[in-house]
């Protein structure tokens, strides 16, 4: 068996990322020239820490965009002579080299990276936004009303918070609970609050204009009905919004652990927010509650909720590698970063081990959300 030598394989791995590196170019040489015009985006251009945090991101953003070109394998296709294979090892049929060697099940590691990627940023980024949508659509009134609606929710959030976070993940996504109903339920739920947020948002404001009030809640409710027999009882007629039983399970599981740490914090800036002056003036003019909480209230509650958001981002991404790495959740074959590293722990090997890839990258992408939620904390402190 041919091996490619060492600056061979960092060439060949350069290479083969030309599609991110075409799409970064362009973003960023964008993102640069029109800065000025970006708002808070464009202000991150403006230290260090925010361009590094832009860059790792965008980095695999592209990267799991571009996965089928990048990536020179199948992720689950198995070439039996490339069992346990050293890095650079090459595949006489195809010519192509596995270029980080190949696992226990002769899968090629630096496909299973790439494709990898995929699955953390459909789950994690994803998952995030329907917490935050749960947590702000709870947290709004339990903090500008107070009283008896406070203490329920907040009751209800602290209930969920009592609990471990791994093992309330173990429990919510052990074959027990995963045959059941119950995840089904809990997602036609959760999913039900983007549709709820965004109706109440558009009426709050165009309630006098019905031309574009209905034109918003008919885009709104079909929009977010077709997501929703999508993904909650994976119906779409297009087959375009679907997600596995496993990463369903998982993606509730995330949106159920974490929306309660998102109402609290929604909570806190509410209360202290809704003693303002424009909010007291909103109050004067006779505007109803929900319009200031939701066009006066939470506009300016925006800078703690991004960070918050980029921060939660990166804790999911690390609990997704930790439940693949006690192989809960996704299915066993599934090349996401968690269950890579424990596929390859049994594995000794001096020369570049095949769980120090998928490691590097969940630890690559974690960072480049902590650089960006340091940037974007300072700008919003600035503000």
């Amino acid at each position: 068996m041919e091996f490619l030598s060492a600056t061979q394989i960092v060439l060949a791995v350069l290479a083969r990322f030309w599609p991110v590196w075409v799409a970064m170019a362009i973003v960023l040489g964008a993102s640069f020239w029109f800065k000025k015009k970006l708002g808070l985006y464009g202000q991150l251009f403006d230290s260090g820490v925010g361009i590094a945090g832009v860059v790792i991101c965008f980095f695999w953003l592209f990267t799991a965009i571009f996965a089928n070109r990048v990536a020179p394998f199948d992720p689950l296709g198995q070439i039996p002579v490339m069992k346990d294979a050293l890095p650079g090892a090459i595949d006489a049929n195809s010519g192509l080299a596995y270029l980080f060697g190949g696992d226990k099940l002769a899968r090629d590691v630096f496909s299973r990276m790439i494709y990898g990627s995929r699955i953390v940023l459909a789950i994690a980024p994803l998952a995030t936004g329907f917490a935050l949508m749960v947590g702000i659509t709870l947290g709004l009134p339990a903090g500008y009303y107070g009283g008896k609606i406070d203490s329920f929710l907040s009751f209800l959030a602290n209930l969920v918070l009592a609990f471990p976070v791994i093992l309330l993940f173990y429990l919510l996504v052990t074959p027990g609970i995963m045959d059941t109903p119950i995840p089904f339920a809990m997602a036609g739920l959760f999913f039900l609050f983007p549709i709820i947020f965004f109706c109440t948002l558009f009426y709050t404001r165009f309630k006098n204009r019905p031309e574009r009030l209905y034109l918003l809640l008919g885009l709104t409710l079909l929009f977010g009905g077709w997501v929703y027999i999508g993904l909650v009882f994976n119906a779409d007629p297009f087959g375009i919004v679907k997600m596995d039983p496993n990463e369903l399970n998982i993606f509730v599981a995330v949106v159920f652990a974490s929306s309660p740490g998102v109402f609290r914090i929604v909570r806190g800036l509410v209360m202290d927010i809704k003693t303002r002056d424009y909010v007291a003036a909103a109050q004067t003019r006779g505007e109803s509650p929900w319009y200031i909480m939701l066009w006066e209230i939470l506009p300016n509650a925006r800078g703690p909720l991004i960070v918050d958001a980029c921060l939660r981002i990166g804790y999911t991404t690390i609990l997704l590698g930790t439940l693949g790495y006690f192989g809960l959740g996704l299915a066993p074959e599934s090349p996401d970063w968690g269950t890579a590293i424990k596929d390859a722990s049994r594995l000794l090997r001096s020369f570049i081990h095949p769980a120090l890839p998928p490691t590097i990258a969940l630890m690559t992408f974690v960072l480049g959300l902590n650089l960006l939620a340091d940037a974007l904390r300072e700008q919003s402190m600035k503000d």
